[in-house]
């Protein structure tokens, strides 16, 4: 892919330049009216029924950025209004950009074997019978019927909802050195306690499609015991950095960067606070903001970075960062003879998915079948087509001021808003 010192980029109906060193190509095609007034119309609907307060959307036609426009305000007061450099929680998107490319890449130098028992890495599920048979590839795919979620945080908090001081004080200290929230620090050691609960769960008796985030909790401690580099280091060094992702990464707000953080929940469980900078699942916030599951924070430019690193299967910028056959093997999907629609970590399209009218449709229906991606819990979505070229990224923060609003859902907005790019780009 050709390097430019400048990314153009087609939003609306104006063509401008952004100071960037990234494999894009300079855009000239453009989207069609008829086609943006659908997408603003879709998103101005959104918004009027509280889907969420603010997003934005990117589109990419290859390695050329088609569209990039944000829409509405961080909270629905109205005061900050979203922009295209905003850096958004990224919730369950984390589980893609985070521990799986590392993994890809410990598979690559055989330190990670699929299709062995997972305890042969992580012992303490040796002790399990009903673990000790599972394997990485069955892990990844959730087809190894692990419980979805434990809520960790009912252990850490009294009847009453105040902290359990054994787990959570208000001071950090030599014992609580990870910062939970602005005043709150957990025990330096309460991953071991959450790593205790998930190899004492118990598994489904039948082994079938159950999407569970429990093993990407253990992931960072898995990987930080096979390279031997703490989690965070690793990956900066060997796929943020390399792609250019300079706000991609954990806890941004200790991290002084000049973009603006979207805020997520009004919190009444726990921080008693609009939660904003910190990551809002629960259990990545009792490991400090550092997971496997949630805690990446991104702007929607580094996430295009890592997606297109993705359709370029394991390419950026002429450097082969993952083997092109690794990242094939994790992206198909793994049992499709369970009915199970997934990848290794990537989630897929229904199976069926382009006979589906686009109600029932996930994603949109016009994705290829080679296409991947995920979605989050705060209203994230990413996802990018090897065959049509096409990456749909939509950042929002559909979770303020409460998890409880489903309207996102409701009016099945992401895959309709994809599927109008997917006609729009369909005749360039």
């Amino acid at each position: 892919m050709k390097i430019l010192q400048h990314l153009t980029v087609v939003i609306c109906l104006s063509v401008f330049s952004v100071s960037a060193q990234a494999p894009f190509q300079q855009g000239k095609g453009k989207i069609a009216d008829s086609y943006l007034l659908e997408v603003e119309a879709l998103m101005q609907e959104a918004i009027q029924q509280k889907a969420f307060p603010g997003a934005q959307v990117l589109v990419a036609l290859g390695d050329t950025v088609y569209y990039h426009q944000a829409f509405g305000y961080h909270t629905y007061d109205s005061l900050v209004k979203v922009k295209t450099n905003d850096i958004y929680d990224l919730a369950s998107v984390t589980k893609i950009l985070g521990p799986l490319p590392a993994l890809m890449k410990l598979v690559e130098e055989k330190k990670l074997d699929l299709d062995v028992p997972f305890s042969t890495y992580w012992k303490s599920w040796r002790r399990e019978n009903d673990k000790k048979y599972i394997t990485l590839r069955e892990i990844l795919a959730h087809q190894a019927g692990l419980k979805s979620y434990i809520v960790f945080l009912s252990q850490a908090l009294k009847k009453n909802g105040k902290p359990k001081r054994r787990f959570i004080r208000n001071k950090p200290s030599k014992r609580f050195d990870k910062q939970v929230y602005g005043n709150l620090y957990v025990k330096h050691n309460f991953n071991k306690y959450m790593y205790r609960k998930i190899a004492k769960s118990a598994p489904l008796y039948e082994k079938k499609y159950v999407y569970s985030g429990l093993s990407f909790l253990i992931f960072p401690a898995l990987i930080e015991d096979l390279t031997g580099q703490p989690y965070e280091h690793y990956l900066q060094t060997n796929f943020y950095d390399k792609v250019g992702a300079k706000t991609l990464g954990f806890n941004p707000m200790t991290k002084q960067f000049p973009n603006a953080i979207v805020p997520t929940e009004q919190d009444t469980l726990f921080r008693h606070d609009l939660t904003k900078g910190y990551v809002h699942d629960e259990n990545a916030a009792l490991l400090g903001g550092v997971s496997g599951n949630a805690g990446l924070f991104g702007s929607a430019d580094d996430l295009l970075r890592m997606m297109l690193f993705y359709q370029h299967y394991g390419t950026f910028n002429g450097e082969q960062l993952l083997a092109e056959k690794t990242v094939k093997e994790f992206n198909r999907v793994q049992f499709y003879g369970n009915e199970n629609r997934r990848g290794l970590g990537f989630d897929k399209p229904l199976l069926g998915n382009d006979t589906l009218a686009l109600n029932e449709a996930y994603p949109a229906p016009s994705v290829s079948p080679e296409s991947f991606g995920h979605s989050g819990f705060t209203g994230t979505f990413v996802w990018t087509d090897p065959v049509k070229k096409i990456t749909f990224i939509f950042l929002s923060n559909r979770v303020y001021p409460s998890r409880t609003h489903r309207n996102i859902y409701d009016l099945n907005i992401r895959p309709r808003l994809q599927e109008i790019f997917y006609k729009a780009l369909r005749k360039e």
